[in-house]
């Protein structure tokens, strides 16, 4: 099996000082995709770039403290990629892409708009500009995972309160149009929801009053794969023993041999 992971962090020095480094050996992962390391190439010590037997990469933001993705690997990558190409999303750290042979692995710090009016616009540019790539990555020939913080909860059973966020952003009508708009026009599969078409599996819990004790979250972490990729995995689950960060750990496992 092959073991694919994406965990938002919401800081790796944070996650770092709450075991996430200690846990990350045990879960006998291939590939562990990290989101939101708050940090610039400067920050990263030792214990941050390498887990034995994981090897991480990382494409931090130019602002300190700020968004920031790496994959961790016990395999050598072919190739590795940063960014869109696209100089204002780049310089935010959204975009890692990893190729091993025919398959292509990327983390994805997907903008949120909830903060403003105009991160929402950021967010909507980024969404727009995002397409494009995701049409041309599904049609390259390869079997790929897009792994990360979407900031999107696609449908009424992705989120606990629904009904209060349809205005909010996350849950906007444009979002879930977009999402939808990949999954059913362009192809990509939504591996989770397909694996478990009933399970709400929520990744986020705010940290206002006690929504991580309520269960009162969202589903915003997500694999989404090529058809190909997607058929071949086989379980799925959503760690919460520990808490590291205000989002859960996404693992998935797959029936592929790198």
């Amino acid at each position: 099996m092959l073991r694919i992971v994406s965990a938002n962090l919401n800081g790796v020095r944070s996650a770092h000082k709450k075991g996430f480094f200690e846990w990350l050996p045990t879960l006998d992962a291939d590939i562990v995709c990290v989101q939101e390391l708050k940090a610039q190439h400067c920050d990263l010590e030792d214990e941050h770039r390498r887990c034995h037997p994981l090897d991480g990469h990382f494409h931090c933001a130019q602002k300190k403290g700020y968004s920031g993705v790496g994959i961790y690997t016990r395999h050598v990558p072919d190739r590795v990629v940063e960014g869109l190409g696209v100089p204002e999303f780049d310089s935010e750290g959204r975009y890692l892409q990893m190729d091993f042979g025919n398959l292509s692995v990327v983390s994805l710090y997907l903008p949120s708009g909830s903060s403003s009016e105009e991160r929402q616009t950021v967010k909507f540019a980024f969404l727009e500009r995002f397409l494009p790539h995701l049409e041309s990555l599904y049609r390259c020939g390869r079997e790929v995972v897009i792994c990360g913080d979407w900031n999107i909860a696609h449908r009424e059973i992705d989120l606990k309160n629904w009904k209060g966020n349809l205005k909010n952003s996350g849950f906007l009508p444009e979002e879930r149009a977009w999402m939808t708009h990949l999954f059913e026009q362009v192809g990509w599969v939504d591996v989770w929801r397909t694996l478990y078409p009933e399970a709400p599996g929520y990744t986020w819990w705010s940290n206002r009053g006690q929504a991580y004790a309520k269960d009162v979250g969202w589903r915003i972490d997500y694999h989404v794969a090529t058809p190909g990729l997607s058929a071949a995995a086989r379980s799925g689950q959503i760690y919460k023993d520990v808490r590291f960060s205000d989002h859960a750990p996404l693992i998935v496992d797959y029936d592929w041999k790198l």
